[in-house]
């Protein structure tokens, strides 16, 4: 199966938060953040394999920053690392200012999916094709990321 480079897995969407998508307190809904992400996260999955995928873990979510009503939330998500059947996706979130457009980091979180077939059966997925000093270092993260989950999720040693 031949290599996908990282740059073809690259998304980026934007989202402008409403009144349903806050709570009593005019922040966003974590779960309508979360729920952006793991669909920025599935577009970018599958653009790397060109396969269904489904939602298998997702990590070490933590808000740094809170997401009013009004601000545009964008999301970057690139694929991180892969396995045989597996993928990560790293996830990015920022506010961006309307007036200045500067954008403030909130929350970063690392998405697992597996490519399924018609039957839901995981199947290959293509190697990672890391592009530059950059790539490399998520790749590697991820690998890092990936023998902690195992090993947290297995009564033996993964790695």
């Amino acid at each position: 199966m031949q290599a996908v480079p990282s740059e073809a897995s690259r998304v980026e969407t934007t989202h402008m938060v409403q009144p349903p998508d806050t709570n009593h307190h005019g922040s966003a809904f974590g779960g309508m953040i979360m729920q952006w992400m793991d669909i920025a996260a599935a577009i970018s999955a599958t653009r790397h394999c060109r396969e269904p995928v489904v939602t298998v873990a997702v990590d070490d979510l933590h808000f740094a920053r809170s997401i009013r009503l009004g601000d545009v939330v964008v999301i970057h998500a690139q694929v991180n690392h892969t396995g045989k059947t597996s993928m990560e996706v790293g996830v990015r979130v920022e506010r961006e200012n309307q007036k200045t457009r500067e954008r403030e980091h909130c929350l970063t979180g690392y998405f697992t999916f597996v490519a399924v077939d018609s039957d839901n059966r995981p199947i290959p997925v293509p190697p990672l094709e890391t592009q530059n000093d950059e790539d490399q270092r998520r790749f590697q993260d991820a690998e890092r990321r990936r023998c902690e989950r195992l090993d947290r999720f297995s009564s033996r040693k993964k790695c």
